[in-house]
């Protein structure tokens, strides 16, 4: 049985308050666009997840609400203070406690842009893939009957986008 993976990061983030927490920085008005541009790509590509994993920080949260905006059924979703600023080797535990097929983990850099290249057997030709900026999205399948066994290396990448193909 084959697993999916989706990998976000967050949308661009605003710095209007130099002195804000970083944990409570919220999307600013072209991470918001660019955030409903990748879930309407997400929906119109035939990726829509099961799952969503996020950091709870607030931009993953405001992240993950605009991905959703234009889907007809929400999905659920879990926020883990573990994966705000998580390493690659705390998404995969996190990635093996999931139990849905198809699962967003929607996470920062550099963890999930190194995690990304991590677990795909390939990258993608995309020039963009190496810097994982924010809303890079990874598609990749595993050939796992549960995400127990998902292992570096061995993620089949189906597809890969930043918001800036997607938006001006």
């Amino acid at each position: 049985m084959t697993q999916r993976l989706i990998l976000i990061r967050h949308a661009k983030s605003s710095w209007d308050d130099p002195f804000a927490d970083d944990h409570a920085r919220v999307l600013n008005p072209r991470g918001r666009r660019a955030a409903k541009a990748i879930g309407t790509w997400l929906r119109d590509k035939g990726y829509l997840p099961d799952a969503f994993l996020s950091s709870d920080s607030a931009r993953t949260t405001e992240t993950v609400t605009r991905l959703q905006a234009g889907w007809d059924d929400p999905v659920a979703v879990t926020y883990l203070p573990d994966l705000y600023l998580a390493t690659p080797q705390s998404l995969l535990a996190v990635l093996r406690t999931a139990t849905a097929r198809r699962v967003a983990l929607v996470a920062h850099n550099p963890g999930i842009g190194d995690f990304a290249g991590a677990m795909a057997s390939g990258v993608p030709p995309h020039p963009k893939f190496h810097q994982y900026p924010t809303g890079a999205t990874t598609v990749m399948d595993f050939d796992v009957s549960d995400w127990r066994y998902a292992a570096p290396g061995t993620g089949r990448v189906v597809d890969f986008i930043v918001p800036r193909d997607l938006t001006d």
